[in-house]
């Protein structure tokens, strides 16, 4: 059992918690609690490192029986040892740290999400974990966007990152990416604040790519030269703008609508 805070195991995790850049070297990144665990186990992860604490629940512990079958490191650690690792304030007594395994797009893909310049780490979650349940086929990460793979982010995509391809890329490389798809048929709209067609207006059946951009200044330059159409979200209240994650969730389920529904 670890007692202490000061082991480098602990230490290594601290610092994934910490820092983006220790867990692209790494390729690894922290899940805590047991529905996260849970998920993680079904969808097959690899789990470099399992920590647990005597306050784990019979649920918890057969995640970790699961993880422990399959040949993963497990370590148990007191509780005031997993407190001094977590981000959260109540971890369940138990915590994971998984390898960044990066699901790859579709062929074909039908229906992508483009993230311009969300940095809020909980928007990034909430609208990861609504793209999973829309059925969206990839997400794209152009540069200036949170790090996914952030502890906020990950919590707040609950699970949405062992199902759904999450894939940062270069402003040139989605453009050589998307051109051909765009000359097969793909449209690629813009979500903006005022301009462009009423979002229940515009023709979402067909494939598509949609572009949301940040919390305050919106989609970029590039954003812009990449976008073929724009949509907006009526607002008869005088709002200016909607949150970002709420602007997304709401024109993602108008694509899942129109496509289940022949409208």
């Amino acid at each position: 059992m670890i007692t202490s805070s000061h082991n480098p195991k602990l230490q290594w995790v601290r610092l994934l918690q910490s820092q983006a850049q220790a867990r692209r070297e790494a390729q690894a990144f922290i899940v805590e609690g047991v529905r996260l665990a849970e998920e993680a186990l079904q969808a097959d992860w690899e789990a470099q490192l399992v920590l647990y604490s005597e306050e784990i629940s019979p649920r918890g512990q057969s995640v970790v029986e699961g993880f422990t079958r399959r040949g993963a490191p497990v370590e148990q650690v007191t509780p005031q040892v997993l407190k001094s690792a977590a981000d959260t304030e109540t971890s369940q007594g138990l915590l994971l740290v998984l390898s960044m395994r990066l699901l790859p797009q579709p062929e074909n893909a039908d229906f992508l999400l483009i993230l311009d310049g969300v940095r809020d780490p909980g928007n990034l979650g909430t609208i990861l974990r609504s793209a999973r349940a829309a059925g969206v086929q990839a997400v794209l990460l152009p540069p200036g966007t949170a790090d996914p793979f952030s502890p906020k982010v990950v919590r707040a995509a609950m699970g949405a990152h062992f199902r759904l391809p999450v894939l940062r890329a270069s402003w040139d490389e989605l453009n050589q990416e998307l051109l051909p798809q765009v000359e097969a048929g793909l449209r690629i709209y813009l979500a903006d604040s005022g301009e462009g067609q009423a979002y229940t207006l515009a023709e979402f059946r067909g494939p598509l790519a949609l572009i949301v951009g940040g919390e305050s200044q919106g989609a970029g330059g590039e954003a812009l030269h990449l976008a073929q159409a724009k949509v907006h979200i009526p607002m008869p209240g005088g709002s200016e703008s909607l949150n970002a994650a709420v602007a997304a969730g709401i024109l993602l389920f108008e694509v899942l609508r129109q496509r289940q529904s022949g409208e």
